[in-house]
């Protein structure tokens, strides 16, 4: 686990400052520095939209009663995502934006709870909720 993180923490930032690099002597550095910014703003504002959506589907999940589980899956995979969109690079704006549109996040989300599943299964992860 601690070998992951320091893949993540380290080869991440390389790899997302290489490829800056490489496209602004491609495009120059006005044009670099644009993208990077403009990516931002607009994870931000795509962020939010996805932010007010899910919170209105956690309100309704609770005045019905329900455990709004779905929705709570949404807002951290937003939340995960606003953050990848607000940090610098190409990579890490790619998988941003996968996580902040929906029809991608549902495969992200099949994917996160099949993993999850597994580990629950196998005894690694204990919890009295079902995943379905």
């Amino acid at each position: 686990m601690i070998f992951r993180l320091f893949l993540l923490f380290t080869l991440v930032p390389l790899i997302e400052l290489s490829l800056l690099i490489k496209l602004g002597q491609k495009i120059g550095l006005g044009p670099t520095i644009l993208i990077v910014v403009l990516t931002g703003i607009l994870g931000a504002w795509l962020a939010k939209q996805q932010g007010f959506i899910t919170i209105s589907r956690i309100r309704f999940s609770l005045r019905s009663g329900q455990v709004p589980a779905e929705p709570l899956l949404d807002g951290v995979l937003i939340l995960a995502g606003g953050l990848l969109l607000v940090t610098p690079g190409l990579i890490t704006d790619a998988v941003g934006f996968s996580v902040l549109i929906p029809t991608t996040r549902e495969i992200i989300k099949r994917f996160l709870k099949k993993k999850l599943k597994q580990k629950m299964d196998s005894g690694e992860i204990y919890t009295s909720y079902t995943i379905e």
